[in-house]
């Protein structure tokens, strides 16, 4: 029945909605767009990632577990580098980078509480190399 479809949203519902865009856009670096702005407080939120998925954020009652998790790819590897980022920007890390199937894994926490996931192949390097 669902087998030639693919994820096109993902929804999350958040308590506070430009909190959510600003940690979105400014900690992960997400291009998120204000959506709905009717002046009636119905603002939504969405920002596009890639293969076509895009993160919906709704305001509504916001429970950590009532939402997906999102697990973003880190193709080019590095995940050391992209936790000790975020954990920079006062992040809650909720599990430091450690094994998974295949790689090294690592969770985070959004301000709602809702565990986001970074996955790296065991084939990449966990840190970048320095620019120089």
């Amino acid at each position: 029945m669902l087998s030639k479809t693919r994820i096109g949203n993902i929804c999350y519902y958040v308590s506070d909605i430009a909190r959510t865009e600003a940690f979105y856009r400014d900690v992960l670096g997400l291009d998120v767009q204000r959506m709905g702005d009717d002046g009636a407080g119905n603002d939504w939120l969405m920002a596009s990632i890639e293969n076509n998925v895009d993160l919906i954020f709704f305001v509504a009652e916001s429970k950590p577990g009532n939402t997906p998790i999102v697990v973003f790819d880190l193709a080019e590897g590095g995940i050391d580098d992209v936790v000790g980022g975020l954990a920079e920007k006062g992040t809650t890390i909720v599990t430091p980078v450690s094994h998974a199937p295949g790689g090294w894994s690592a969770e985070f926490a959004d301000p709602d509480g809702h565990v986001l996931s970074l996955y790296q192949s065991a084939e990449t390097p966990r840190r970048r190399a320095a620019k120089g």
